[in-house]
């Protein structure tokens, strides 16, 4: 069985000598005898690749000493409630903008808690920009400021961070962490599903700000309180193992076979050059997003025509170009370009499109 271009938006492809060395250490990781699927998390073997995992998103992303990293469970979704109950505890206010379905899940998770306000919104365009903001809207002694960075469902991203001064920015970074260098600093909280860039599904990462953590509202589960986590090194209960261990090779795989999110970023630039600059240029298919909003992983296109879409996605999946169809949501066709995927397979699929409009 030949390996197809997978440009799922999630689960996404993952690097090939990933695969290979999870699928060679199944049975038995480093002389342990047993896999990391089975073995104690409470193991001296389980703990060092746990601190590792840790250890390597620090020097990859360059986090700063003063915040903590979180290996969660629950998906990006849990943290639409964990963000307000922990941090909504002195005004009980925050600023949203709504820039997708996954923006206005957070808004609206939010506002069970506390006075949620969204400050600005493209939902009038089908979420195809985002939004100018005037600070004079923000509020001032808001409790944090919630932007979802990237928008895997409509493809757009955040090329200018609002500047909210004493105000934590908070930020759901899912589909663009590790895409490229992001200061840590400028940022209260980010939190990330894992299965975009990271590895599987069933690891949600959090890297939070010391002094955000300790003052939860009363009526916090102790499962959604940050310092359960926090004061426990993410061993609290047992954490998603094997996605840990996944996603630390995948960490190794950044530092040593791409040289970093520096290099990182430039491959990603080029992948999306190459297809968004077919998109600009043909006479069938085009893109749905405004030029200066362009996301680098996720790339919404459309032929205007809904049988024609349908018949591009199932002659892609026969050619060997799979999950391509766009979301429920939108429609049309989406090509998730995570890092994993290669370039080749973002210049063969440009290729097959060109093909299917010469025939079409």
């Amino acid at each position: 069985m030949a390996r197809v271009y997978n440009f799922s938006a999630g689960p996404s492809v993952l690097p090939e000598s990933v695969l290979n060395r999870a699928a060679a250490e199944m049975l038995d990781y480093q002389g342990s005898g047993q896999s990391v699927m089975e073995m104690s998390h409470r193991s001296k073997v389980y703990d060092a690749i746990i601190k590792e995992c840790e250890a390597l998103l620090r020097e990859v992303m360059n986090i700063p000493d003063n915040y903590k990293v979180l290996f969660l469970q629950g998906g990006a979704s849990s943290q639409f409630a964990m963000i307000p109950l922990n941090l909504l505890n002195k005004s009980g206010k925050a600023d949203f903008v709504l820039t997708g379905q996954w923006a206005t899940k957070a808004y609206k998770e939010a506002a069970r808690y506390g006075e949620a306000k969204a400050i600005a919104s493209s939902k009038d365009k089908t979420f195809s920009y985002i939004p100018s903001l005037d600070e004079a809207d923000f509020t001032k002694d808001a409790d944090y400021f919630h932007i979802c960075m990237n928008n895997t469902i409509y493809g757009t991203r955040f090329t200018t961070l609002p500047q909210t001064g004493d105000v934590p920015l908070v930020a759901d970074i899912s589909s663009c962490i590790l895409s490229e260098p992001i200061d840590v600093s400028k940022f209260g909280v980010m939190y990330a599903g894992a299965q975009k860039n990271m590895g599987p599904a069933g690891l949600t990462v959090v890297i939070i700000r010391e002094d955000l953590i300790g003052n939860a509202q009363e009526i916090t589960p102790t499962m959604f309180n940050y310092a359960t986590h926090s004061e426990n090194d993410s061993m609290f209960n047992t954490p998603p193992c094997y996605a840990i261990y996944v996603c630390k090779m995948v960490l190794e795989w950044l530092r040593d076979d791409i040289g970093g999110l520096e290099n990182m970023k430039a491959i990603n630039e080029k992948k999306a050059a190459v297809l968004y600059d077919f998109l600009d240029s043909s006479k069938l298919f085009s893109a749905t997003v405004e030029k200066k909003d362009r996301s680098l992983m996720n790339i919404p296109f459309v032929t205007g025509n809904e049988e024609l879409d349908a018949k591009f996605v199932k002659e892609a999946a026969a050619a060997g170009f799979v999950n391509l169809k766009g979301h429920r949501s939108v429609g049309g066709m989406r090509a998730s370009i995570y890092n994993a995927m290669p370039v080749e397979g973002v210049e063969k699929l440009v290729a097959f499109m060109k093909e299917f409009e010469a025939n079409n």
